[in-house]
């Protein structure tokens, strides 16, 4: 089928964060992590690899992000717990 068609019956949200997540570059990360993931998750993540062509590496280094801009409050409990090893 047609990816062309694919976009256009998709959800617009669904398009948004693909677009994003496309446009997420991941090219100056050198740093490695080895991650466990639940089998539900995995399966997902390859079947949206297959549906988009968006390498897994990518998707989870945009998640991450993502997920620390939306809470800067993780950062904040990160700074103080710092902040009462140093005294």
């Amino acid at each position: 089928m047609n990816p062309k068609i694919l976009r256009q019956q998709r959800d617009p949200a669904f398009n948004e964060i693909l677009d994003r997540i496309r446009a997420y570059d991941n090219s100056d990360h050198n740093s490695v992590v080895h991650i466990r993931l639940d089998e539900y998750t995995v399966v997902i993540l390859n079947q949206l690899k297959l549906a988009t062509g968006i390498d897994i590496t990518k998707v989870m280094a945009f998640a991450i992000s993502d997920l620390l801009k939306q809470h800067p409050e993780l950062r904040l409990a990160i700074d103080q717990f710092l902040k009462q090893l140093k005294t």
